[in-house]
């Protein structure tokens, strides 16, 4: 689904999208995508975040909550770093500052999907339970509970944390993370990653001026403490 209220814009995407192999369709305002969801939910959705009748943050919030599985990729002429950050923590995946290539976006897409893909397969899965210090993952359930409390994580959080977890004690790198988590071919900025960190310190209950159990190592990657 392309959420975009410029018609060049939107017109140009639906065709190269079908050219690609997809059946693109687009929306020109939050209201008509959430039209458009309650009737055909999407694989995966381009939004702009300036539209007419609200932002499109809105759009990738209400589909965080109720769809996680969904990309959601943020098309934004905002280039400033808080715009780019609002938007990935409202639930985007990724996001494209306007104008763009093509190619590039093209190639987002293609990874998006395929990352949603194994996903729903299982590839990820290693049916095993991973217990580090008071967080507890369920990877073939696809489940994390944090001192018994079940928390909502987005797909990808989930495999931030997983792939954290299985080396819990030892320094992940951001190229590993990135590679393991995302795509060994992402064209992104590594500033999804970052957000994506942050989002689940606040999820697992890190609270601001005690000791993180996710532990920052400045240029060079993150650690999960374990701390039994």
């Amino acid at each position: 689904m392309v959420v975009e209220d410029d018609p060049l814009i939107a017109s140009s995407l639906v065709r190269a999208l079908t050219s690609r192999g997809y059946e693109p369709y687009a929306c020109t305002s939050v209201a008509e995508a959430r039209r458009s969801i309650a009737e055909r939910l999407p694989e995966l959705v381009l939004l702009d975040l300036g539209l007419p009748d609200g932002d499109g943050t809105e759009i990738a919030t209400e589909l965080a909550a109720r769809h996680p599985a969904v990309p959601v990729l943020a098309l934004t002429a905002r280039s400033d770093e808080i715009d780019v950050v609002l938007g990935l923590e409202a639930g985007a995946v990724d996001y494209i500052v306007k104008p763009f290539r093509l190619a590039e976006l093209l190639a987002r897409i293609d990874a998006h999907l395929r990352m949603a893909g194994a996903v729903r397969r299982g590839r990820r899965r290693e049916g095993r339970t991973i217990t580090v210090g008071d967080i507890e993952i369920d990877a073939a359930a696809r489940r994390v509970r944090v001192a018994g409390a079940e928390l909502g994580l987005r797909p990808r959080e989930f495999d931030l944390l997983e792939r954290l977890a299985r080396d819990a004690g030892v320094v992940v790198s951001r190229e590993e993370l990135i590679d393991d988590v995302w795509d060994e071919n992402w064209w992104g900025s590594t500033r999804t990653l970052d957000v994506h960190i942050n989002s689940i310190r606040r999820k697992i209950g890190d609270r601001a001026g005690e000791p993180s159990r996710i532990t920052t190592v400045r240029g060079v990657g993150y650690r999960l403490e374990d701390r039994r």
